[in-house]
């Protein structure tokens, strides 16, 4: 059977055209840092398949616990109704999030878990009967949906959409040499009453370019929102459970933000599931029994039991020495060949933090991701067998934390290839 052709026919693939692209690879199965075409490749994925899978594809405890779970519960409405999966996880992550945080929202995805955080740190606002519409964003990637949308960067992935878009206050990304600019214009921006919220990727923002800065820029920042009574939120969908190093890059801060946002990581990469924890500070604005007062949201499949079952058993395998001592390996690792390949005359800039490595190649073209550059990187690694795919002309590697150090090295010595081809 010719999946492919019944792939292009029936399938609306995304972040791709409907023509001119290469028809995508069957995986057949999957298993560790691997995953198994029908045509016979053998593939690290050296992405962990958009940054969600983090003990390995097909993970042998996951699936017995989700399995055990599917033939005793598989979903039940979330209004009126729990279960014990959504309550035992609820309670691990307050135990291991900042400190301030005090109750779990449950959604189903990345985007979701923004969307909730926006309409929450606005909500907050009209419940104290003192209603405020501006929100602070510094230009990254925040999902999909049209309030992640809106607080994201104006780019090619939203410009169909930018007069449907509320207006957010964009602050320039902290590049280090201009740090101090960038704190006084945001501190001028919270002297307006107005202000809601502040959203923020901690310490690293993904899809708009793995760009790094200091925690104390952001510690700065976020006390000027706790001066103000600004809410502020972290977008953790990326940088959670391990990815910066710590569990959790707002370990790093010295302020804790009041609405944080999961996702990804969450379930160790085995189904959808999305989280908005809050602080004790929002949640106390919504203490009522005013129906006008609470916070009418939810989805179909709000803390479905399977997903919350699968997050418990990837929690169990990321709390485990042998996790702990991964990531850090995998750090050591990327610092090792970050100087390696820093003046490689190819590269422009390199970067890492935790399990994160990103590598900017020099190009005299659009380095925006529309950089042609992106299709000469992702067909010349696929072809060794490798999982890279590009924003633009960044490589960026961000493997399971069970990735082996000869299949990291593997990666690397492909990655010194594509370099040296450039010549």
């Amino acid at each position: 059977m010719n999946w492919k052709q019944k792939d292009h026919d029936f399938i609306w693939h995304p972040f791709s055209p409907l023509q001119g692209v290469n028809k995508p690879l069957v995986v057949e199965r999957a298993s560790g840092v691997y995953l198994y075409t029908e045509c016979g490749k053998k593939i690290i994925d050296a992405v962990s398949s958009w940054w969600v899978n983090l003990h390995g594809h097909a993970n042998p405890y996951i699936a017995e616990k989700v399995s055990e779970q599917l033939y005793n519960l598989e979903h039940v409405i979330y209004a009126g109704f729990t279960h014990k999966p959504s309550i035992e996880l609820a309670e691990r992550l307050l135990k291991i999030l900042p400190e301030n945080q005090s109750k779990i929202f449950y959604s189903d995805n990345g985007s979701t878990a923004v969307e909730v955080a926006i309409k929450l740190a606005l909500q907050y606002w009209y419940n104290k009967g003192t209603p405020k519409s501006k929100i602070i964003a510094i230009g990254a990637y925040h999902g999909d949906t049209f309030g992640a949308m809106s607080v994201g960067e104006r780019s090619i992935f939203t410009k169909p959409f930018f007069r449907f878009l509320f207006d957010v206050e964009f602050i320039p990304f902290p590049q280090g040499t201009h740090d101090q600019e960038v704190i006084t214009l945001f501190n001028s921006i919270c002297q307006n009453g107005d202000v809601a919220a502040f959203i923020f990727e901690p310490l690293v923002q993904g899809a708009a370019g793995m760009r790094m800065y200091s925690k104390a820029t952001l510690n700065k920042l976020l006390d000027i929102c706790k001066s103000h009574e600004i809410v502020s939120i972290a977008d953790e969908v990326m940088t959670g459970f391990g990815r910066t190093g710590p569990l959790f890059a707002t370990e790093a801060l010295s302020t804790h933000p009041d609405l944080i946002c999961l996702s990804k990581g969450l379930t160790g990469g085995t189904m959808a599931l999305g989280v908005t924890s809050c602080s004790k500070r929002v949640v106390d604005v919504f203490q009522s029994d005013d129906l006008e007062l609470a916070f009418l949201h939810g989805h179909s499949y709000t803390a479905n039991p399977l997903a919350c079952t699968a997050s418990n058993a990837s929690l169990d395998l990321l709390l485990t020495d042998e996790t702990e001592s991964n990531i850090k390996r995998i750090e050591k690792m990327h610092q090792a060949f970050a100087k390696k390949i820093s003046s490689h005359a190819k590269v422009s800039e390199v970067r890492y933090l935790g399990t994160i490595l990103a590598i900017d190649i020099k190009s005299d073209g659009d380095t925006s991701y529309l950089s042609e550059m992106r299709n000469q990187i992702y067909p010349f690694f696929i072809s060794r067998n490798i999982l890279l795919r590009p924003l633009g002309n960044l490589i960026y590697i961000l493997p399971p934390y069970i990735i082996s150090s000869d299949e990291l090295t593997e990666v690397y010595d492909a990655v010194d290839d594509f370099l040296d081809s450039l010549n």
